[in-house]
């Protein structure tokens, strides 16, 4: 992931998917040669149905949960460099400390990570309620997380590891039941010759090269490894891509387009450049007001303050807000894709795994309010903008609501409450009828009373909170 700069980059990114793609088959003539001056090479997806499009998507759209893993060189470092602290995030420390390509490698004659244990990470994901992971298969460091042919400069070729975490935690998600997918960056890569640096270009006479020569030597090698070497796992499902360039024109970006064409059931997000938009937008850090309506879209979001393992990042994110950032993703029908970062040794620091396992509690009992379920009826519940206070860009300041949130499935509507009320709870008028109400804590279903007119729909409830964290209500419901 990037730094401080990166949610104005997003925002960017973002205004360059707001075009609807239509079925092949509603365009004209004109707006075909007009989409394929923009797109050299035309991904898969824009020549399907709605139909077709829906059913790739339905597996992300029903999973609403992933963990994202940081894991590289990086963590060998820790925050550290000559002995000194290096501000910033973990994965950033090379550009931050604008460190020599010739001693960043030097990191990886001492990265052993005997600890790693592909089954553990996914066992806890498992447990946390997780549905997908995607791992980072090489960061901006350039350092490959798997065995590639393409690059020496590898965990398996560079390291007295030996071993390929990637292609060991794709078998043991396949065994478990998780979808696999990795972060791969495409763009920005410190130790390639010809690899794009953002923050102030290259630092290192070794870094220069030739930017095309870099895509076609080593990322487009790299991804063919990637997209065939795992099938056999069903993986990956996913790729995220990262910090595009200037560098990434729309024909450099169109052979990586032709490639990915090649599986067309591997979704992509919004990160490649060259003017793509992806499968999916990629809010990070923060949770958009209001969703993307009409887009796939996925909130990336670290538990403390780093991607990748910091040592002294302490600032744990508490499981009351992991949680409420959960169910507020899912109200506004968006993914909740949470990172964690593994030390040197191979494993996620304790506190991380503890936070995962409290979700992924939650969601034992109260999954069917998550998991598969779209943006609920009542868009207000979000919170309103303020008609006083600016944000820093000078806009109108949303004010988030934190009292409950809901979400719908076929003819249930789920409400997450936050603030237990006294005895009644109020609800904005909704279109369907209410038929019955229940907690969908309580093993017997017990019915609880409601009411419901032109005014909106009151209920009474139990005297406690199921959760103190939160309480899901279902409406069940009818035309």
């Amino acid at each position: 992931m990037s730094a401080v700069n990166r949610r104005e980059f997003c925002l960017r990114l973002s205004t360059l998917s707001t075009t609807l793609m239509l079925p092949l088959d509603l365009h004209s003539q004109a707006t075909m040669t007009a989409r394929n001056r923009r797109h050299p090479v035309e991904p898969i997806k824009d020549t399907m149905t709605q139909a077709q499009r829906d059913a790739r998507m339905a597996w992300w759209n029903e999973a609403r949960f992933g963990m994202f893993i940081h894991w590289g060189l990086y963590a060998e470092a820790a925050g550290y460099w000559g002995g000194k602290t290096v501000p910033d995030r973990g994965e950033w420390i090379m550009n931050t400390a604008r460190i020599p390509v010739a001693d960043y490698k030097k990191l990886a004659v001492h990265f052993d990570p005997t600890k790693f244990d592909a089954d553990a990470w996914t066992s806890m994901a498992k447990a946390s309620g997780v549905k997908y992971i995607v791992m980072t298969a090489k960061h901006h460091e350039g350092f490959a997380m798997f065995h590639s042919a393409a690059d020496k400069f590898n965990i398996v070729d560079a390291t007295p590891f030996k071993r390929d975490p990637l292609k060991e935690l794709a078998i043991s998600c396949h065994r478990q039941g998780i979808r696999f997918g990795f972060y791969y960056s495409q763009d920005q890569d410190w130790t390639a010759p010809g690899g794009a640096a953002r923050r102030g270009g290259h630092w290192d006479e070794a870094q220069n090269g030739n930017f095309a020569a870099y895509i076609h030597t080593k990322v487009i090698p790299q991804l063919k490894e990637l997209l065939t070497n795992y099938e056999a796992e069903d993986a990956p499902v996913e790729i995220w891509f990262d910090t595009p360039t200037e560098d990434m024109t729309p024909e450099l970006a169109g052979e990586i387009v032709a490639l990915l064409n090649q599986h067309p059931n591997v979704l992509w997000n919004n990160r490649l450049g060259g003017g793509y938009s992806g499968d999916f937008e990629t809010p990070e850090q923060h949770i958009p007001p209001q969703g993307f309506p009409g887009k796939a879209w996925e909130t990336c979001m670290t538990i403390n303050d780093t991607w990748g393992f910091k040592k002294d990042d302490r600032n744990f994110k508490s499981t009351v807000t992991l949680l409420r950032n959960l169910i507020d993703i899912a109200s506004k029908g968006g993914n909740y894709l949470l990172n964690v970062g593994p030390d040197a040794t191979g494993v996620i620091p304790q506190p991380e795994q503890e936070r995962m396992l409290a979700m992924g509690k939650w969601l034992h009992v109260n999954g069917e309010a998550i998991y598969g379920t779209h943006a609920g009826p009542f868009p207000e519940e979000h919170g309103a903008y303020s008609a006083t206070k600016k944000d820093k860009r000078g806009n109108p300041m949303w004010i988030t609501v934190w009292d409950w949130r809901a979400t719908a499935k076929g003819d249930k509507v789920y409400v997450s409450i936050f603030q237990w009320p006294d005895s009644t709870f109020s609800l904005p008028t909704m279109d369907a009828h209410v038929r019955r109400a229940y907690m969908l804590a309580d093993p017997h279903q017990k019915a609880l009373q409601v009411s419901q007119n032109e005014s909106g729909i009151r209920l009474t409830l139990p005297a406690a909170a199921p959760d103190p964290i939160a309480s899901v209500l279902v409406l069940e419901t009818s035309a």
